[in-house]
């Protein structure tokens, strides 16, 4: 696999995160790792279902002339999630963590050379391409060997390379006859913005263009935040389909459980890519922080829900920061990462046992 800036974990790199003590296992004793192949058909040989990596860049928010700071969620996730005690509710057996990516020297380059702000934008959109291009190679080879990859972000761009490498991986591994997939999506925006260039907001509208993306259902839209022009192009598209946050908690038109049940049967025809954008996460710290949204309990009552009920291609989980570049600081969020990370691997396991 041509990625060059994807870097591969040792044992040793695990360890070196996971607290050891006496008398208890911790994920981290337990995860697999990648062997020295890193060839096309690594993923083949390592005996576990969940290939766990990371996409710390915040290239893609940049892009969308948002606030940096996706990229620390990353490592304060790996901290939270080798620590989890493994025990009878989840052990690290069926886990691999593979790695993350490592897109700095494009930000660098970028910061140094940029002379404007309009051409600083302009070159963040350009990089995303080759940040498209590179996870769409590793999403590939991992589903096409069988595994569902569950990625940490990093922006909300990277929902575009996860739909189009799932469903090639898929269509590669004779799962589905077209490389087509759904999307649900927990999010307090539609990231359908027009194709302006690659961001962090535009994503699914790339992947709707390009025939990767089949049906898309959003839950939790914030009717604020949902430009016109795209409301329009949703209600047009049968395709398509969203429940507003005000739909379901002020107008109370249905519980949030029938909002999720409706999103799962409406992407039961194929599978289906789960993705969850902190900023839906009242008080979580992103570029687009909000005071009024979903409490975490919400955000793993919706993991839970899809990875037990739909077929679920991959997990995706973006934005979330501990330290935006606006100086805004929340430890917590790497934590929080980890329920969520934790919940699908328990309920989708047991499903499928």
């Amino acid at each position: 696999m041509q990625t060059p800036h994807f870097r591969f974990y040792t044992k040793n790199d695990i360890l070196a995160l996971t607290k050891i003590r006496r008398f208890e296992t911790k994920l981290g004793e337990q995860v697999h790792v990648l062997t020295e192949d890193h060839g096309p058909e690594a993923f083949q040989k390592i005996d576990a279902r969940y290939v766990v990596l990371g996409i710390p860049e915040d290239i893609g928010v940049q892009a969308n002339a948002g606030t940096g700071g996706a990229a620390t969620g990353w490592t304060a996730f790996l901290h939270s999630f080798l620590n989890i005690q493994s025990n009878d509710f989840l052990t690290g057996d069926d886990i691999c963590v593979a790695g993350h990516f490592d897109f700095s020297d494009m930000q660098k380059l970028i910061e140094a050379n940029a002379q404007s702000e309009d051409e600083r934008i302009e070159a963040f959109r350009h990089a995303v391409n080759t940040i498209d291009e590179e996870v769409e190679k590793i999403v590939k080879a991992i589903v096409s060997s069988g595994k569902v990859p569950v990625v940490i972000g990093g922006g909300h761009n990277n929902a575009y390379p996860l739909l189009k490498g799932s469903a090639k991986g898929l269509h590669q591994d004779l799962q589905i006859g077209l490389p087509q997939i759904n999307a649900i999506n927990l999010d307090a925006h539609t990231d359908y913005r027009p194709a302006e260039g690659r961001h962090s907001g535009n994503g699914f509208r790339y992947a709707e263009d390009d025939g990767f993306l089949q049906k898309y259902c959003v839950v939790g839209i914030h009717e604020n935040y949902l430009q016109q022009n795209v409301w329009v192009d949703i209600v047009n598209n049968p395709f398509f389909d969203c429940i507003t946050y005000e739909d379901i908690f002020i107008h109370g038109k249905r519980t949030f459980q029938q909002a999720i049940a409706h999103a799962i049967e409406f992407t039961d025809d194929t599978w289906c890519g789960i993705e969850v954008d902190l900023d839906a996460v009242q008080g979580a710290l992103t570029s687009a922080a909000t005071p009024s949204g979903l409490l975490p309990l919400h955000a793993r009552q919706f993991i839970n829900l899809c990875a037990g009920n739909a077929k679920c291609a991959y997990l995706h989980i973006c934005e979330g920061a501990v330290r935006l570049s606006n100086g805004r600081t929340d430890e917590s969020t790497g934590k929080l990462i980890a329920y969520l990370v934790s919940d699908f691997i328990k309920m989708h396991s047991a499903e499928k046992q």
